[in-house]
Protein backbone atom coordinates (compact mmCIF):
# COMPACT_ATOMS: atom_id res chain seq x y z
CA UNK A 1 0.00 0.00 0.00
CA UNK A 2 1.51 3.11 -0.95
CA UNK A 3 0.37 6.45 0.86
CA UNK A 4 1.26 10.18 0.44
CA UNK A 5 1.52 12.74 2.92
CA UNK A 6 0.34 16.32 2.82
CA UNK A 7 1.51 18.35 5.38
CA UNK A 8 4.34 16.09 6.56
CA UNK A 9 6.14 18.29 8.47
CA UNK A 10 3.04 19.65 10.92
CA UNK A 11 1.74 19.05 13.81
CA UNK A 12 -0.71 17.00 12.66
CA UNK A 13 1.16 15.38 10.00
CA UNK A 14 4.10 13.99 11.53
CA UNK A 15 1.33 12.79 14.18
CA UNK A 16 0.02 10.96 11.30
CA UNK A 17 3.42 9.60 11.13
CA UNK A 18 3.47 8.59 13.96
CA UNK A 19 -0.13 6.83 14.20
CA UNK A 20 0.91 4.84 10.87
CA UNK A 21 3.87 3.52 12.56
CA UNK A 22 2.33 2.70 16.15
CA UNK A 23 -0.94 1.16 14.34
CA UNK A 24 1.48 -0.78 12.10
CA UNK A 25 -0.45 0.20 8.58
CA UNK A 26 1.34 -2.36 5.93
CA UNK A 27 3.20 1.03 4.49
CA UNK A 28 5.04 -0.18 1.11
CA UNK A 29 5.95 3.25 -0.15
CA UNK A 30 5.80 6.47 2.10
CA UNK A 31 5.37 10.00 0.05
CA UNK A 32 6.06 13.20 2.19
CA UNK A 33 4.84 16.15 1.10
CA UNK A 34 4.72 19.97 2.66
CA UNK A 35 5.53 23.48 1.23
CA UNK A 36 8.10 24.34 -1.23
CA UNK A 37 10.25 25.50 1.63
CA UNK A 38 10.46 22.20 3.11
CA UNK A 39 11.29 20.25 -0.02
CA UNK A 40 14.23 18.79 -0.18
CA UNK A 41 14.82 18.16 4.01
CA UNK A 42 14.20 15.17 5.13
CA UNK A 43 12.84 13.06 8.09
CA UNK A 44 12.87 9.73 9.89
CA UNK A 45 9.97 7.04 9.67
CA UNK A 46 10.37 3.63 11.03
CA UNK A 47 14.11 3.58 10.85
CA UNK A 48 14.61 4.97 7.16
CA UNK A 49 15.16 8.39 5.85
CA UNK A 50 12.63 10.06 3.22
CA UNK A 51 12.85 13.02 1.24
CA UNK A 52 9.97 15.41 1.26
CA UNK A 53 9.09 17.05 -1.86
CA UNK A 54 6.65 19.80 -2.29
CA UNK A 55 2.98 18.30 -4.01
CA UNK A 56 2.69 17.96 -8.10
CA UNK A 57 0.44 15.68 -10.10
CA UNK A 58 3.34 13.12 -10.45
CA UNK A 59 3.87 12.79 -6.50
CA UNK A 60 0.44 11.60 -6.20
CA UNK A 61 1.17 8.65 -9.23
CA UNK A 62 0.33 5.04 -7.87
CA UNK A 63 -0.37 6.34 -4.17
CA UNK A 64 -3.96 4.52 -2.68
CA UNK A 65 -3.95 6.45 0.15
CA UNK A 66 -3.35 10.66 0.36
CA UNK A 67 -4.11 12.35 4.00
CA UNK A 68 -3.80 15.83 4.14
CA UNK A 69 -3.25 18.39 6.73
CA UNK A 70 -1.74 21.46 4.88
CA UNK A 71 -4.92 23.81 5.60
CA UNK A 72 -8.13 24.42 3.19
CA UNK A 73 -6.47 26.03 0.61
CA UNK A 74 -4.10 23.69 -0.37
CA UNK A 75 -6.53 20.88 0.18
CA UNK A 76 -8.98 22.47 -2.59
CA UNK A 77 -5.69 22.90 -4.67
CA UNK A 78 -4.53 19.33 -4.63
CA UNK A 79 -7.09 17.08 -3.14
CA UNK A 80 -8.82 16.74 -6.37
CA UNK A 81 -5.51 16.29 -8.58
CA UNK A 82 -4.44 13.41 -5.86
CA UNK A 83 -8.37 11.75 -6.18
CA UNK A 84 -7.90 12.04 -10.14
CA UNK A 85 -4.22 9.79 -10.05
CA UNK A 86 -6.99 7.27 -8.43
CA UNK A 87 -6.11 8.44 -4.59
CA UNK A 88 -8.74 8.02 -2.09
CA UNK A 89 -8.34 11.45 0.36
CA UNK A 90 -8.20 11.88 3.44
CA UNK A 91 -8.40 15.99 4.40
CA UNK A 92 -8.05 17.02 7.63
CA UNK A 93 -8.58 20.91 6.57
CA UNK A 94 -11.97 22.47 6.61
CA UNK A 95 -12.24 22.45 2.83
CA UNK A 96 -14.79 19.87 2.12
CA UNK A 97 -16.37 19.19 4.96
CA UNK A 98 -20.01 20.31 4.02
CA UNK A 99 -19.54 19.02 0.30
CA UNK A 100 -23.00 16.93 0.12
CA UNK A 101 -20.92 14.43 -2.03
CA UNK A 102 -17.92 14.40 0.77
CA UNK A 103 -18.55 12.10 3.74
CA UNK A 104 -17.84 13.85 7.00
CA UNK A 105 -16.74 10.64 9.02
CA UNK A 106 -16.21 9.65 12.34
CA UNK A 107 -15.69 5.79 12.58
CA UNK A 108 -17.05 5.14 15.55
CA UNK A 109 -20.11 6.79 14.71
CA UNK A 110 -20.90 6.94 10.84
CA UNK A 111 -18.71 4.56 9.05
CA UNK A 112 -21.09 3.67 7.03
CA UNK A 113 -21.36 7.26 5.31
CA UNK A 114 -17.77 5.90 3.49
CA UNK A 115 -19.90 3.43 1.22
CA UNK A 116 -20.08 6.45 -1.30
CA UNK A 117 -17.05 8.52 -1.94
CA UNK A 118 -18.22 9.77 -5.46
CA UNK A 119 -15.09 12.42 -5.48
CA UNK A 120 -12.56 10.83 -3.97
CA UNK A 121 -12.34 12.65 -0.85
CA UNK A 122 -13.09 11.94 2.69
CA UNK A 123 -13.32 14.49 4.61
CA UNK A 124 -12.02 14.76 8.59
CA UNK A 125 -14.00 16.66 10.65
CA UNK A 126 -13.31 19.32 13.63
CA UNK A 127 -11.34 18.05 16.36
CA UNK A 128 -13.74 19.55 18.94
CA UNK A 129 -16.68 18.06 17.12
CA UNK A 130 -15.15 14.36 16.89
CA UNK A 131 -14.75 13.87 20.31
CA UNK A 132 -18.47 15.44 20.77
CA UNK A 133 -20.15 13.16 18.62
CA UNK A 134 -18.63 10.01 19.84
CA UNK A 135 -19.92 11.27 23.14
CA UNK A 136 -23.31 12.03 21.81
CA UNK A 137 -23.86 8.81 19.78
CA UNK A 138 -25.09 6.85 22.27
CA UNK A 139 -27.84 9.47 23.54
CA UNK A 140 -28.98 9.72 19.63
CA UNK A 141 -29.47 5.39 19.52
CA UNK A 142 -30.86 5.21 23.09
CA UNK A 143 -32.94 8.46 22.70
CA UNK A 144 -32.92 10.88 19.88
CA UNK A 145 -31.57 14.01 20.30
CA UNK A 146 -33.49 17.21 20.37
CA UNK A 147 -31.21 19.95 21.60
CA UNK A 148 -26.93 20.27 21.79
CA UNK A 149 -24.90 23.14 23.72
CA UNK A 150 -21.35 22.87 23.67
CA UNK A 151 -18.82 24.81 25.53
CA UNK A 152 -15.33 24.34 24.52
CA UNK A 153 -11.77 24.78 25.81
CA UNK A 154 -9.53 24.00 23.10
CA UNK A 155 -5.56 23.74 23.31
CA UNK A 156 -3.08 25.71 21.57
CA UNK A 157 -1.93 22.89 19.58
CA UNK A 158 -5.50 23.05 17.10
CA UNK A 159 -3.89 26.65 16.24
CA UNK A 160 -0.79 24.20 14.91
CA UNK A 161 2.96 24.81 15.49
CA UNK A 162 2.20 28.67 15.60
CA UNK A 163 -0.01 28.40 18.29
CA UNK A 164 1.94 25.94 20.73
CA UNK A 165 5.76 28.23 20.10
CA UNK A 166 2.85 31.56 20.99
CA UNK A 167 2.40 30.04 24.65
CA UNK A 168 6.00 28.64 24.67
CA UNK A 169 6.93 32.33 24.27
CA UNK A 170 4.39 34.65 26.52
CA UNK A 171 5.60 31.47 29.53
CA UNK A 172 9.53 32.85 28.67
CA UNK A 173 8.06 36.30 29.11
CA UNK A 174 8.29 37.19 25.69
CA UNK A 175 5.67 38.51 22.98
CA UNK A 176 5.65 36.43 20.04
CA UNK A 177 6.00 38.15 16.83
CA UNK A 178 3.28 36.40 15.54
CA UNK A 179 0.52 35.00 16.92
CA UNK A 180 -2.98 33.01 15.40
CA UNK A 181 -4.41 34.56 19.14
CA UNK A 182 -6.67 37.80 19.24
CA UNK A 183 -5.44 38.35 22.99
CA UNK A 184 -2.24 37.09 25.02
CA UNK A 185 -3.10 32.93 25.36
CA UNK A 186 -1.13 32.52 28.74
CA UNK A 187 -3.24 32.54 32.05
CA UNK A 188 -5.87 33.41 29.86
CA UNK A 189 -9.13 32.62 27.92
CA UNK A 190 -10.10 34.01 24.69
CA UNK A 191 -13.74 33.22 23.37
CA UNK A 192 -12.65 33.45 19.79
CA UNK A 193 -11.68 31.00 17.35
CA UNK A 194 -12.07 31.97 13.58
CA UNK A 195 -13.66 34.90 12.36
CA UNK A 196 -16.79 36.35 14.05
CA UNK A 197 -19.48 36.51 11.24
CA UNK A 198 -22.37 39.29 11.21
CA UNK A 199 -24.40 37.30 13.77
CA UNK A 200 -21.66 36.92 16.04
CA UNK A 201 -20.97 33.33 15.94
CA UNK A 202 -17.02 32.58 15.10
CA UNK A 203 -15.67 30.06 12.37
CA UNK A 204 -15.31 27.18 14.69
CA UNK A 205 -18.42 27.69 16.61
CA UNK A 206 -20.52 27.33 13.19
CA UNK A 207 -18.30 24.15 12.27
CA UNK A 208 -19.41 22.27 14.99
CA UNK A 209 -23.15 23.44 14.50
CA UNK A 210 -22.92 22.33 10.82
CA UNK A 211 -20.87 19.21 11.04
CA UNK A 212 -22.61 17.65 14.35
CA UNK A 213 -26.11 17.52 12.32
CA UNK A 214 -24.10 15.91 8.91
CA UNK A 215 -21.96 13.23 10.63
CA UNK A 216 -25.18 12.29 12.60
CA UNK A 217 -27.71 12.82 10.30
CA UNK A 218 -29.44 14.93 11.80
CA UNK A 219 -30.18 18.10 9.98
CA UNK A 220 -32.50 20.21 11.90
CA UNK A 221 -30.90 19.11 15.47
CA UNK A 222 -30.68 22.33 17.55
CA UNK A 223 -27.07 23.15 18.34
CA UNK A 224 -25.01 26.06 19.70
CA UNK A 225 -21.20 26.63 20.60
CA UNK A 226 -19.31 28.62 22.52
CA UNK A 227 -15.72 28.44 21.56
CA UNK A 228 -13.03 29.10 23.82
CA UNK A 229 -8.97 29.11 23.54
CA UNK A 230 -7.06 28.00 26.52
CA UNK A 231 -3.56 27.88 27.56
CA UNK A 232 -3.27 24.00 27.34
CA UNK A 233 -0.53 22.71 24.93
CA UNK A 234 -2.80 19.35 24.14
CA UNK A 235 -5.95 17.91 24.62
CA UNK A 236 -9.15 19.35 23.88
CA UNK A 237 -12.44 19.78 26.72
CA UNK A 238 -15.89 20.08 25.70
CA UNK A 239 -18.99 20.64 28.44
CA UNK A 240 -21.98 19.53 26.88
CA UNK A 241 -25.31 19.70 27.64
CA UNK A 242 -27.94 17.18 25.78
CA UNK A 243 -31.49 17.26 25.61
CA UNK A 244 -33.07 14.01 23.77
CA UNK A 245 -36.45 13.28 22.36
CA UNK A 246 -37.50 10.68 24.33
CA UNK A 247 -36.95 9.48 28.18
CA UNK A 248 -33.46 8.48 29.19
CA UNK A 249 -32.62 7.53 32.86
CA UNK A 250 -29.29 8.53 34.36
CA UNK A 251 -28.75 4.62 34.36
CA UNK A 252 -28.99 4.55 30.85
CA UNK A 253 -27.21 6.73 29.90
CA UNK A 254 -24.42 5.39 31.69
CA UNK A 255 -24.99 2.32 30.18
CA UNK A 256 -24.67 3.76 26.64
CA UNK A 257 -22.09 5.20 26.91
CA UNK A 258 -19.88 2.52 28.77
CA UNK A 259 -21.22 0.43 25.68
CA UNK A 260 -19.88 3.17 23.16
CA UNK A 261 -16.93 2.26 20.74
CA UNK A 262 -13.68 4.23 21.41
CA UNK A 263 -14.98 5.91 24.87
CA UNK A 264 -13.59 5.64 28.00
CA UNK A 265 -16.43 6.52 30.69
CA UNK A 266 -15.62 7.54 34.47
CA UNK A 267 -18.84 6.61 36.25
CA UNK A 268 -17.50 8.06 39.65
CA UNK A 269 -17.71 11.71 39.22
CA UNK A 270 -14.19 12.51 40.77
CA UNK A 271 -12.60 10.27 38.15
CA UNK A 272 -13.15 12.98 35.77
CA UNK A 273 -10.81 13.64 32.45
CA UNK A 274 -8.57 16.15 31.71
CA UNK A 275 -6.13 17.31 28.75
CA UNK A 276 -2.91 16.68 30.53
CA UNK A 277 -4.03 13.24 31.65
CA UNK A 278 -5.23 12.16 27.97
CA UNK A 279 -2.44 13.79 25.85
CA UNK A 280 -0.93 10.43 23.94
CA UNK A 281 -4.18 8.55 24.26
CA UNK A 282 -6.41 7.43 21.21
CA UNK A 283 -9.59 7.62 22.65
CA UNK A 284 -12.63 10.02 23.68
CA UNK A 285 -13.09 10.16 27.83
CA UNK A 286 -15.86 10.99 28.99
CA UNK A 287 -16.91 12.58 33.11
CA UNK A 288 -19.19 14.14 35.13
CA UNK A 289 -22.40 12.69 33.98
CA UNK A 290 -25.44 14.62 35.16
CA UNK A 291 -29.19 14.91 35.28
CA UNK A 292 -30.67 18.15 34.93
CA UNK A 293 -32.60 18.61 38.34
CA UNK A 294 -35.06 20.91 36.28
CA UNK A 295 -35.40 20.33 32.58
CA UNK A 296 -36.95 16.55 31.85
CA UNK A 297 -34.09 14.19 29.34
CA UNK A 298 -31.85 16.91 29.74
CA UNK A 299 -27.79 15.65 30.57
CA UNK A 300 -24.46 17.55 31.23
CA UNK A 301 -21.16 15.89 30.64
CA UNK A 302 -17.51 16.80 30.01
CA UNK A 303 -15.69 15.37 27.05
CA UNK A 304 -11.87 15.97 26.43
CA UNK A 305 -9.61 13.99 24.23
CA UNK A 306 -6.14 14.76 22.60
CA UNK A 307 -6.90 16.71 19.65
CA UNK A 308 -3.37 15.92 17.77
CA UNK A 309 -4.32 11.70 17.80
CA UNK A 310 -8.44 11.22 17.90
CA UNK A 311 -9.42 15.16 17.03
CA UNK A 312 -6.87 14.91 13.90
CA UNK A 313 -4.46 12.30 12.86
CA UNK A 314 -5.97 9.07 14.62
CA UNK A 315 -9.33 9.62 13.19
CA UNK A 316 -7.78 9.94 9.67
CA UNK A 317 -6.11 6.84 10.13
CA UNK A 318 -8.59 4.96 11.48
CA UNK A 319 -10.44 6.26 8.19
CA UNK A 320 -7.93 4.78 5.98
CA UNK A 321 -8.45 1.14 8.28
CA UNK A 322 -12.33 0.95 7.45
CA UNK A 323 -11.66 1.72 4.08
CA UNK A 324 -8.72 -0.88 4.13
CA UNK A 325 -11.43 -3.47 5.60
CA UNK A 326 -13.62 -2.99 2.72
CA UNK A 327 -10.86 -3.39 0.27
CA UNK A 328 -11.29 0.25 -0.82
CA UNK A 329 -8.25 0.73 -2.42
CA UNK A 330 -7.02 3.67 -4.64
CA UNK A 331 -10.86 3.47 -6.39
CA UNK A 332 -13.36 5.80 -5.68
CA UNK A 333 -17.43 4.83 -6.16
Amino acid sequence: MNIAVLGATGAVGRTMLEVLAEREVPVERLVPLASERSAGRTLEWRGAQYEIAAPSPEAFEGIDYALFSAGASRSREWAPVAAAAGALVIDNSSAWRQDPEVPLVVPEVNADALADIPKGIIANPNCSTIQAVVALSPFLREAGLKRVIYTTFQSVSGAGESGREALRKELRGETPAESPFSRPIHGNAVPQIGDFDEAGWTGEEVKMRLETRKILSVPGLHVSATCVRVPVDIGHSVQVTVETERDLSLDQACEALKAQEGLVFASDAAAFPTPREVAGHDEVFVGRLRADPDEPNTFHFWVVADNLRKGAATNAVQILEALRRESRVGSAV
